[in-house]
């Protein structure tokens, strides 16, 4: 399972040198004041990947969340 793991993910990452690769026409970005070019591969990567970080806090802080209402209601039921 470790090797099939392994190699789908060498694919994703060849597919996705090759979507950069493809993708170099210079894009503009503006963000918060900053003002600069990359090429637009590279901007839709850093794009995708901080929309991953933000989706993987929002879920972090819920597992969090979820947990200690367990731990409380665990709690609570010793008690009662």
């Amino acid at each position: 399972m470790v090797w099939v793991a392994v190699v789908v993910a060498l694919v994703a990452l060849i597919l996705l040198i090759i979507f950069i690769l493809q993708n170099q026409q210079q894009a503009r970005i503006l963000f918060l004041g900053l003002d600069g070019t990359l090429p637009l591969g590279m901007a839709m990567l850093i794009a995708a990947v901080a929309g991953g970080v933000l989706v993987a806090a929002s879920g972090a802080a819920r597992i969090i969340q979820l947990r200690s209402q367990a731990r409380r209601q665990r709690t609570a039921q010793k008690r009662g």
